[in-house]
């Protein structure tokens, strides 16, 4: 048996030719699918392994027919060097053998499916007639939060804030194109917010900060809290979170990495999967301030595995590796290790 690889060049290919927005919208279905089977699946918290200079972490997740896991980094630092902030890759694998099915670079469907994610959330916490938002940190996330808000939601306005304005420029150079949508530069974070319906945050520093004050927060907005997060990470400010509704991927998680470990352990969060299987409202009332305290789950990189395994069988693309060994007999591995000593064994003399 062999494995698909997909390296990063083929996944961005593979998304360029389907479209940026298509990719988004069937990414989000995929997701949304997944949430509704929730029960189904085995789940725990990421397994973190923190530096002073950022984290790197496991995230596993299986139906019983399938597994996977995703390696992903969050080092804020590494702008400075020339490096992404957020590096992942992937495997989705067979429950039943055990093999893997994908190795899949995930650096791009990781953002895709934080922000197919958020605008999901937000479909069912926002209000209805919300179509402006303030996009607070412009770095590798904020156009992919953008056109998700845009194609899943109708936001038609983006004022976009960010302490490097070389990041918005780059944000509104990258969506200049996008059919009406309309992204303006704030002069700072609470002038970006002033009047909008939905605030997403998305900034990546390692400490506590307060992107979003209260005195900004206006009744009936939705907030997307996105931004890297891990323990001693924050990005809204406490009174924020008492006094809204809060909707949390998976508890356990994020009691650890989200906002709400700035709050009391038995304070009351929303699962994310009850609000889209409406078993629970996203909002009780519309001056009701709603967050989703988005920390990034497994299954939404289980989703994402199996879409991009869908695409690159349905488009003929990546290759087929031989990432572990096949066996003429699965008893013998040392065969392999015979096959090599022959192969450079020196010649005998007499």
């Amino acid at each position: 048996m062999k494995t698909r690889y997909l390296d990063a060049a083929t996944v961005a290919r593979m998304i360029g030719e389907h479209g940026t927005i298509r990719v988004i919208e069937e990414l989000a279905r995929h997701i949304r699918d997944d949430y509704l089977r929730w029960p189904e699946f085995e789940k725990c918290a990421r397994v973190a392994n923190h530096s002073s200079m950022g984290v790197i972490e496991l995230m596993p997740v299986s139906d019983g027919r399938r597994y996977a896991f995703k390696y992903v980094n969050g080092h804020p630092g590494n702008a400075l060097s020339g490096l992404p902030t957020v590096l992942a890759f992937g495997v989705l694998a067979d429950v039943a053998t055990g093999y893997p099915l994908l190795l899949a670079d995930l650096t791009l469907a990781t953002a895709l499916r934080t922000a197919a994610t958020s605008a999901l959330a937000a479909r069912a916490m926002a209000r209805a007639d919300a179509r402006s938002m303030a996009l607070i940190g412009n770095g590798a996330q904020s156009e992919f939060q953008a056109l998700a808000f845009h194609a899943l939601l109708g936001i038609d306005e983006i004022r976009a804030y960010d302490i490097d304005r070389r990041a918005t420029d780059k944000l509104m150079a990258n969506l200049a194109g996008i059919d009406r949508l309309r992204v303006t530069a704030a002069q700072s974070a609470e002038e970006a917010v002033r009047g909008a319906d939905i605030v997403t945050t998305a900034t990546a520093d390692k400490r506590r900060a307060s992107v979003l004050r209260t005195q900004w927060v206006a009744p009936g907005m939705h907030v997307n809290a996105v931004g890297g997060d891990c323990p001693g990470k924050t990005e809204l400010h406490p009174a924020i979170l008492r006094q809204a509704r809060v909707v949390v991927e998976y508890e356990a998680q994020t009691r650890v990495e989200g906002e709400i470990q700035q709050l009391p352990a038995n304070s009351p969060v929303v699962p994310l999967w009850q609000v889209l299987s409406g078993a629970q409202p996203g909002r009780e009332s519309p001056e009701q301030v709603t967050v989703f305290d988005s920390v990034g789950f497994a299954l939404e990189d289980f989703s994402a595995l199996r879409y991009l395994l869908g695409l690159a069988q349905a488009s003929a693309s990546g290759q087929d590796v031989q990432l572990v060994p096949d066996l003429a007999d699965p008893r013998d591995l040392y065969s392999l290790l015979a096959g090599q000593r022959r192969a450079v064994a020196p010649a005998v003399t007499s």
